[in-house]
């Protein structure tokens, strides 16, 4: 169900305003969060050297996700992405709930990245109290998005390539520390040993493994923006066939190859870790001058990546949701330039809302909100799943020549995957160390909320549709 859009405002529709090079650059960001630098020291003092296996379990999950992802939107790419394929393959309700799940999730993120970076910015510029440079941020990255989904692209793609350039440098002057080849840095605490000794490679026993999982999984949301960003390229179906192909070796090199680097620099139980950030505590151990200051310019640029793309993405969400008639039919609307005005705007009002509720209630308020979008991005790949398994016999049956991706071993795999997911979410319920029971019983709570709000509308609507046709 498409909504009319109103002459002179919004005749336009998107536009094909993303270049390859932005795709590119938004596909490889948009694997790496700020969280991979942020939240990596907590997994690995709790699991150890084995927080690889974590990582390698969760970037599996990620990349046969992203595969299904890949397949059916390189068949039919639509700006809502996902949520446009379960709206297809599973039902209107499906299509409603994950979509505005999805949606609350992001400006959420809002919030924490905008909270995230005034931090930063407020150690470096202290004249500045932290909700001033929380609200410049806000400020920059809207107008940003308001101008045109160009230069949305042209942000993202050099925040991307500032990551993309810092973890590959980390991780070829590790690898040197490593086999003690690096000139001129301290490299005593350096070697492959650190991975056996100080208790073994799972000090904490192989259920840590599990627990890793829990607290890195949601460092991976974001690698299916490209999918919802391809709708806006120039030719949609390369862009989303590129990006699910590459989303392997994103994977290996940025999350794998540089924890592996931390974990071998320095000892996991090193109290540094924790209290530095595992990235800072490997370079300080090498001695190298200013590490501390250059990373966070690094985890500051990964912040407004992360800014850029959650105000990005939760505005096509809510553009997708009100042309499909499930939300207002102003968010359907665009400017001359292509820029969906309201859905942004609403988007980022909410963003701020959320950042005023963790400067006046922290621990209360925004606890709440943080903890109930936390399992989305879990809810998000399972619905993915279920969508897959349906949306492949829909596109065999009406065009099987737009089966440019295929997901491997179909049905099993899909199968498989959707058994792992739902046993992390399983899982989460036992864990109370790490809040994780908290943010999964919140999470299904407002799911539960949302989807209510998605069947009512569709009684109703079923209702209405019968009075009017005739008996």
């Amino acid at each position: 169900m498409s909504t009319q859009h109103t002459v002179g405002t919004s005749d336009a529709g998107l536009k094909p305003g993303l270049k390859n090079r932005h795709l590119s650059m938004i596909a490889i960001g948009g694997v790496i969060g700020a969280g991979l630098f942020v939240g990596s020291g907590t997994g690995i003092a709790t699991t150890g050297p084995g927080i690889l296996l974590s990582y390698a379990l969760v970037g599996t999950l990620v990349v046969l996700v992203m595969r299904m992802l890949g397949e059916m939107s390189a068949a039919d790419p639509a700006s809502g992405s996902f949520s446009a394929h379960a709206d297809r393959a599973l039902g209107r309700w499906a299509g409603f709930t994950i979509g505005w799940l999805y949606w609350f999730f992001w400006v959420v993120v809002l919030a924490v990245e905008a909270t995230a970076g005034a931090t930063i910015l407020e150690g470096w510029v202290p004249a500045v109290p932290q909700w001033g440079w929380a609200l410049i941020v806000m400020l920059v990255l809207t107008a940003t998005n308001l101008v045109s989904v160009g230069s949305y692209g042209e942000f993202e793609f050099w925040f991307a390539g500032i990551k993309v350039v810092a973890i590959g440098v980390f991780v070829v002057v590790g690898l040197l520390a490593v086999f003690g080849v690096l000139p001129g840095a301290d490299t005593g605490q350096a070697g492959l040993a650190n991975l056996t000794e100080h208790g073994g490679f799972l000090p904490n026993g192989p259920g840590a493994v599990l627990t890793g999982v829990l607290l890195v999984v949601f460092s991976f949301m974001g690698s299916e923006i490209a999918t919802l960003a391809a709708g806006e390229s120039e030719d949609p179906r390369r862009a989303v066939t590129k990006s699910t192909n590459s989303v392997i070796w994103r994977i290996a090199v940025f999350y794998l190859g540089s924890i592996f680097v931390v974990v071998c620099l320095l000892p996991w139980d090193s109290e540094a870790i924790t209290e530095d950030g595992s990235y800072v505590a490997a370079l300080d151990s090498l001695g190298i001058a200013h590490a501390g200051q250059i990373m966070n310019v690094v985890v500051l640029t990964s912040v407004l990546s992360c800014l850029n793309s959650g105000l990005y993405t939760a505005s096509r969400m809510a553009f997708s949701l009100g042309e499909r008639g499930d939300a207002p039919a102003a968010f359907a609307r665009t400017t001359g330039r292509g820029v969906p005005r309201t859905a942004i705007l609403t988007s980022v009002a909410f963003g701020f809302l959320a950042v005023f509720f963790n400067y006046e209630w922290p621990d209360s308020v925004f606890l709440f909100l943080v903890n109930s979008s936390g399992a989305v991005a879990l809810f998000v790949w399972l619905v993915i799943c279920f969508s897959q398994l349906r949306m492949r016999r829909i596109i065999e049956a009406e065009a099987p020549e737009k089966l440019v991706v295929r997901m491997w071993l179909y049905p099993y795999l899909t199968w498989a995957t959707a058994a792992l997911i739902v046993f992390i979410l399983g899982y989460m319920l036992t864990d109370t160390e790490h809040d994780g029971r908290t943010t999964m019983l919140l999470s299904l709570l407002v799911a539960a909320v949302v989807l209510v709000v998605a069947l009512v509308r569709e009684r109703v609507a079923g209702r209405a549709a019968e009075e009017r046709s005739p008996s």
